[in-house]
């Protein structure tokens, strides 16, 4: 547990902050929005080899030289990622480090467990015996809940529908046992679904604008019917950090939009940005299991208590990917199109 000499703030302002999963979508855009605080050390770490700008847009910071960047595994290399922690001592840690899709941890649920949950396990217990560590922020997600349906607030049951879910939702109890004895610094977050221009090209929207451009046919699972909650990427960074800055530790925060959308509109919105015809664009295929049917949480704390809201429509998010998309399609086409799966 953090000493209360180590939770005083520097008088400069500056911190140290340890960003776990930097590589990943959800990593590099929260790494960007640190870095344009000059006042920010930041410190990624991630299992693969960095990658280019065309996915990671901290690289075009003005302040880039603020941030260094440590290859290591969570589960291969945590020895080193321990002492790593020790010899920086952030204030904050950020953790988006974990296997996050869904449909193939039905077939290798022991890889999305060994990543969120017991690589986990030794970090924290690690983490919760040092004094330098101040806020750690803890990426869930609402996919614990399963199916919502009505107002979900942060208080709801868990009731999680695939292995991925389950790992989740066994992470998020672990964090909770280690604040209850020990007084761990935690802060959850449970964003929605997110997206924009540097995702991966397996996700719906990205995968959406190359089908389209390059002519090849959508499939919807399901035929698009389940009701998702798009929230543009930057939304959510500034959403996590203002919980790091204010949140109270030991919280849970959603971060959500207005409504949700289902993913057959989301797609006929992109067919009308990008001028062609939904159905000849698409065609419908079967549900893949354990798909929730609708995923929309409440986000009224962190709208009252942090003043947060979303500020970048749907529309806009949209046109962005399809701009980014255009922007970079020869070297998008060089690239698989398809989740590749790593332990």
């Amino acid at each position: 547990m953090a000493s209360e000499s180590a939770r005083k703030t520097d008088p400069s302002g500056s911190r140290t902050v340890v960003v776990l999963g930097a590589n990943s979508f959800s990593g590099q855009d929260f790494i960007d929005l640190l870095l344009d605080d000059p006042r920010n050390r930041v410190i990624g770490i991630s299992r693969s080899p960095e990658r280019s700008s065309l996915f990671l847009k901290y690289l075009q910071s003005a302040n880039r030289s603020h941030f260094t960047y440590h290859r290591l595994d969570l589960n291969n290399d945590s020895r080193a990622i321990l002492n790593l922690l020790d010899a920086e001592r952030p204030e904050w840690v950020v953790n988006f480090a974990a296997q996050s899709e869904v449909a193939p941890s039905w077939d290798y649920p022991e890889d999305w467990f060994q990543t969120n949950c017991v690589a986990l396990a030794e970090l924290v217990n690690h983490l919760r015996r040092q004094n330098y560590l101040q806020r750690y922020l803890h990426i869930s997600s609402p996919e614990v809940y399963g199916s919502c349906v009505g107002r979900v607030t942060e208080d709801a049951p868990m009731n999680p529908s695939t292995p991925y879910a389950a790992s989740k939702a066994a992470a998020d109890l672990l964090l909770t046992t280690f604040r209850k004895q020990f007084d761990f610094p935690v802060l959850t977050v449970r964003a929605t679904n997110v997206y924009g221009a540097r995702q991966q090209l397996f996700k719906i929207i990205p995968r959406s604008a190359i089908y389209l451009l390059t002519g090849k046919t959508i499939e919807l699972h399901g035929g698009g019917r389940a009701v998702k909650s798009y929230i543009h990427i930057r939304d959510v960074s500034r959403g996590e950090l203002a919980i790091l800055e204010h949140g109270q530790i030991g919280q849970m925060y959603h971060l959500s939009p207005d409504q949700g959308i289902s993913v057959r509109e989301v797609v006929q919105r992109m067919c009308a940005t990008l001028g062609r015809s939904f159905e000849e664009s698409t065609k419908s295929v079967d549900e893949r299991p354990g798909q929730d049917a609708a995923y929309v949480i409440d986000s009224s704390r962190a709208r009252t208590e942090l003043n947060w809201k979303p500020q970048i429509d749907l529309d806009t998010g949209l046109r962005e990917v399809v701009d980014w998309v255009q922007a970079n399609l020869e070297a998008i086409e060089q690239l698989p199109l398809s989740y590749i799966h790593r332990p």
